[in-house]
C-alpha cells in the first residue's frame, strides 16, 4: 500500500483515480477545493480541502506521501479562450518546492497531447483549432512540463489525447516521439495508467501520449 496525494480529485481524471488508488489498496489523500463534494466514504480516504495555488495547504498536504498525482484543469469557458491562464505553472511551482522541502520524489502529472515537443505532431489543419481554443491554457502547460523536466524529481508527464466518459479501455502508450498523434482516450483509462506509474517505475522521465 501506498500512501498517494491526488491533486484535483474532485471531478474528471483526478476522480476516477481516487475511486480507482482505493480499490488497489492505497491510502489516498483527495486535494480539492471543494473535496466535500468527492461522494465516496472509506477507511483509506482523507479529503483535503485546498487551494493548489496556496502554499501552505500544498506543503501541508505533501507530508508523508510517497506519490503525487497531480490532475489540474480547467473550465470548458469563454476564459478558456480569452485568458489569462497561469493555473498550471504557479501550482506547480508550488508543488515542486514543497516536494523538493520534503524530500518526495516520485511525481505523476497529467497535461494533454499538444503540451511542450508534443504540439509538432498536430496536424495543421487541427493545430488552428487548437490553438483558438486551447493555446493559452497549452502555453501555460508548457511552463508547466518545463519546470517539472528540470526538478530534478521522478516524474511522468502523462499526455492523453481527447478526453471521454466511457470505460475502461486498452490504452496506446506512445513514447517514442515518431508515434505521437492525437485519438481518444477515456477517463477511467486514464487513471488506470496513473496508479500503474505509481506502482511502477518504468516511465520515469518520460512523456507518454495515452490515445486507445
Amino acid at each position: 500500500m501506498k500512501k498517494i496525494l491526488i491533486i484535483g480529485a474532485s471531478s474528471g481524471i483526478g476522480l476516477n483515480t481516487v475511486k480507482l488508488a482505493l480499490a488497489h489498496g492505497h491510502y489516498v489523500k483527495a486535494f480539492a477545493r471543494r473535496a466535500n463534494r468527492i461522494d465516496i466514504s472509506h477507511r483509506n480516504l482523507e479529503k483535503i480541502t485546498g487551494n493548489a495555488l496556496n502554499i501552505h495547504d500544498i506543503s501541508e498536504a505533501v507530508k508523508g506521501v510517497d506519490a503525487v498525482i497531480q490532475c489540474l484543469g480547467v473550465p470548458m469557458n469563454l476564459k478558456l479562450i480569452t485568458g489569462p491562464i497561469s493555473l498550471f505553472s504557479k501550482s506547480t511551482k508550488i508543488l515542486l518546492q514543497s516536494l523538493q522541502d520534503q524530500s518526495i520524489s516520485r511525481l505523476i502529472t497529467i497535461t494533454g497531447f499538444g503540451a511542450g515537443d508534443s504540439r509538432k505532431s498536430i496536424s495543421f489543419v487541427q493545430r488552428i483549432a487548437f490553438e483558438t481554443i486551447f493555446g493559452r491554457a497549452y502555453r501555460d502547460k508548457d511552463i508547466q512540463e518545463h519546470l517539472i523536466k528540470n526538478s530534478g524529481l521522478d516524474w511522468t508527464i502523462v499526455r492523453p489525447g481527447v478526453l471521454t466518459n466511457t470505460g475502461v479501455q486498452n490504452p496506446k502508450v506512445l513514447v517514442d516521439s515518431s508515434d505521437w498523434r492525437n485519438g481518444c482516450i477515456s477517463r477511467a483509462t486514464v487513471a488506470t495508467f496513473l496508479i500503474q506509474q505509481v506502482e511502477s517505475n518504468d516511465l520515469v522521465g518520460e512523456c507518454p501520449v495515452l490515445i486507445s
